[in-house]
């Protein structure tokens, strides 16, 4: 019996590790892919970089050569494309060409703005939305589950900068009675708030962005959830767990919610992805200083090598959130990976 559980558990142990290595084999592949993307899809942006960036100051053919050959963009396509992969894979995300500074400097002093707007929202509307759609899915056809569903689907489909330009209207400029309540941008009034004061300031600033990602965003977890809830409604195992006389609320907690958890679980690690990349369309209709109000200023000159550097950290932590769900797959359900 010993030696039979052993033989047991190194089997599970060799699945688990074969499913681990292929997980990051495609991880990796995932990765280079990204860098290969990031060069060539913003090269296809209209416009000259140089010419943007000296727009409105007269500048010779010979300063517009200078320049090019500063940035490197005189060399043939396939050398920057080199150039490129080997500063990338080493850390060196190159230089702004608007900021004339390191793009992972730029990339650190936004990112902390970033992640506390969305990492805020992604727990908010995660938790609202796996609570409403397990209720939702275990009273199906209710009026409460109709009137959850219904609201969730209307703020799936709207865009998220309509909406926040919506609540600036009418909690930031004010509408009839309605009086203006909160900041129409920025994470902080510049007045030089310090300690609880600050904190206060910067939450105030945080309330109509954050109210914006989390009615868009439990939305898609609550139909997730609901409808992984429903499919194991009928099963037999629960059809067992209530002929032994567990209560009903020990039968959805113990039984089936752990058991429709699994696409969920995508689903929250594809919004912890998130958190990196922030939202590039609130941040931008808020003016919250982060990663999102960066990339949109990169993207209008265009700032190549900020622009790539920018979109490899939000598809490598979009690689990162799947390849954390994949390898936690097979804990939760040992039948994954087998």
């Amino acid at each position: 019996m010993g030696r039979a559980a052993d033989g047991a558990s190194h089997g599970t142990a060799v699945a688990y590790l074969r499913h681990a290595a292929g997980k990051l084999g495609g991880a990796a592949v995932s990765l280079l892919a990204v860098l290969v993307t990031s060069f060539f899809l913003f090269r296809i942006i209209p416009g000259d970089p140089v010419k943007a960036m000296t727009h409105g100051v007269p500048t010779s053919a010979e300063q517009l050569a200078t320049l090019r050959r500063q940035f490197g963009l005189d060399l043939p396509l396939w050398q920057q494309f080199t150039d490129y992969c080997a500063k990338a894979l080493s850390g060196d995300l190159g230089t702004s060409f608007q900021f004339r500074a390191p793009v992972g400097e730029l990339i650190a002093q936004k990112l902390p703005a970033t992640l506390l707007l969305t990492g805020v929202a992604v727990l908010l509307y995660s938790a609202l939305g796996l609570w409403l759609g397990t209720r939702s899915a275990w009273r199906h056809g209710s009026l409460g589950d109709r009137l959850n569903t219904g609201v969730a689907l209307t703020l799936w489909s709207v865009p998220s900068f309509w909406l926040g330009l919506l609540l600036i209207i009418v909690f930031s400029v004010g509408m009839g009675p309605v009086p203006g309540l909160f900041p129409t941008g920025g994470m902080e009034s510049g007045s030089g708030e310090t300690g609880f004061a600050y904190v206060v300031d910067v939450a105030h600033h945080m309330v109509l962005p954050v109210v914006t990602l989390v009615a868009v965003g439990y939305a898609q977890t609550l139909l997730v959830m609901r409808s992984s809830l429903l499919d194991e409604m009928g099963s037999d195992y629960l059809t067992t767990a209530r002929a032994k006389g567990l209560k009903d609320d020990v039968v959805r907690r113990r039984h089936a919610v752990p058991n429709a958890l699994l696409p969920t679980v995508t689903m929250v690690f594809i919004n912890l992805g998130h958190v990196a990349a922030g939202s590039i369309l609130v941040e931008t209709v808020f003016s919250w200083p982060g990663l999102g109000g960066l990339f949109y200023q990169a993207l209008s000159v265009p700032d190549l090598p900020l622009v790539q550097g920018l979109f490899v950290v939000f598809a490598g932590a979009m690689i990162l959130m799947n390849l954390l769900a994949d390898l936690l797959y097979p804990l939760l359900d040992p039948r994954v990976g087998r």
